[in-house]
């Protein structure tokens, strides 16, 4: 039986966005170890991407899975709106062209580049276009743990939150199901933003001594993961036994200070929350989509 929310008083607004457009954002880029690459990033459609893979191996950096969203890049609070009200798990679907009609599911946002990244079947895939618009339904900011107050939740739509698994102990602490535990001195950019309900911050994977005693190497799109030692519950600051849960949204990269994206979905303090290692705490398992159809 899942923990009580506050569904039922939970906004649902409808946001409407497109593909946002593949970028270069140099000629060349440096390493943080003095490598020199000239590789895909950010936007566009991705075909061979998908939640469930390796967050690792690709020749590319902050590649983001499936279908980039944006709504203009010209009006920012409007692109904040946009990316505020679209939780993680909400519903999209195509709303023109050939692919009209086709629904998928919101993973996360991407700050900096205000992406919004959308999952949807390869069969969608293959007849979206750049110019095609996305509707969502935007559902989840708001939601609350009716009996835990002191659980902070964000960019969650209710139905993941309830088949997520979370469990409540008898001494009221919360057993929250994920894929990997990042230790809190291996979170990089985004570190210090004073929203959490926009954007994400990164994981650093360039000690590997560091990623092999944590497991990161297990970094998947679309996992559930946990930082030791951060509290995302006013903006992102490190806090002794305070527990982030968050959803892993674009892959690594070698550029100083940057990593696997995660967008936060919980936090609180003083042990709180317990992090379980389960193989099976990934928003593709939960809904059925990307490598988990």
């Amino acid at each position: 039986m899942s923990l009580a929310n506050n569904r039922h008083q939970l906004v649902k607004t409808a946001v409407q966005g497109g593909v946002s457009p593949a970028n270069q954002w140099a000629p060349f880029e440096v390493g943080s170890a003095g490598e020199i690459f000239a590789w895909p990033s950010t936007g566009g459609i991705t075909y061979n991407v998908k939640i469930g893979d390796s967050v690792f191996g690709w020749a590319g950096e902050h590649i983001e899975p499936s279908v980039s969203s944006t709504m203009t890049h010209k009006n920012r609070k409007a692109e904040a709106g946009y990316q505020f009200l679209a939780c993680c798990g909400n519903k999209a679907v195509v709303i023109s062209g050939a692919a009209k009609g086709a629904k998928g599911t919101v993973l996360g946002h991407h700050g900096g580049v205000e992406h919004l990244m959308l999952d949807f079947p390869d069969a969608a895939l293959d007849q979206l276009t750049c110019d095609d618009k996305f509707l969502i339904r935007g559902f989840g900011q708001g939601l609350k743990l009716v009996d835990h107050p002191d659980v902070y939740i964000y960019n969650l739509d209710p139905d993941v939150l309830e088949a997520w698994g979370l469990k409540e102990r008898a001494d009221g602490r919360i057993e929250v199901p994920v894929h990997v535990i990042v230790p809190g001195h291996a979170m990089g950019s985004g570190i210090g933003s004073l929203s959490v309900t926009t954007g994400d911050y990164d994981i650093l994977c360039h000690d590997p001594g560091v990623v092999e005693e944590y497991g990161m190497d297990r970094l998947r799109f679309g996992d559930f993961v946990a930082v030791l030692d951060h509290d995302n519950r006013y903006g992102r600051t490190y806090r002794k036994h305070a527990i982030t849960i968050g959803v892993v949204i674009h892959s690594d990269s070698p550029l100083a200070g940057h990593g696997p994206g995660m967008m936060t979905l919980m936090s609180a303090c003083d042990g709180k929350l317990v992090p379980v290692i389960s193989e099976d705490a990934n928003l593709g398992v939960l809904k059925q989509i990307g490598r988990f159809i």
